[in-house]
């Protein structure tokens, strides 16, 4: 039992730090790039986001290094993101993975 709660403490605690990652990057100017498919983009999104298609994402690299900015990716449920965000990443691009697009907005609208 003392294992489960400390390892949900430890979650948290966990959670809490990639809050502040993802709010000191947009404080910095991020570029929010949305993985999920057009249709579901197309659903709803974040504001200003960009939608790039987990499956065109290394067809879109030179793009997105243009932008100049550091990147924030968001999907349904950070799944998506996650692995867009280590293609990005593998290409010199500072990024972190946001999680869900839900989540991210929320973190936007505080600002």
């Amino acid at each position: 039992m003392y294992f489960l709660y400390r390892m949900g403490l430890l979650d948290l605690l966990r959670f809490g730090k990639k809050t502040e990652q993802i709010q000191s990057f947009i404080e910095r100017g991020a570029t929010i790039v949305d993985v999920r498919s057009s249709v579901e983009f197309g659903s709803g999104h974040i504001k200003g986001s960009h939608n790039v298609p987990l499956d065109r994402i290394k067809h879109k690299i030179d793009k997105i290094k243009k932008l100049n900015t550091p990147i924030i990716t968001c999907c349904a449920s950070g799944i998506r993101s996650a692995s867009g965000a280590s293609i990005l990443k593998q290409h010199g691009i500072e990024v972190i993975n946001g999680g869900s697009w839900t989540k991210v907005n929320s973190l936007v609208q505080i600002r």
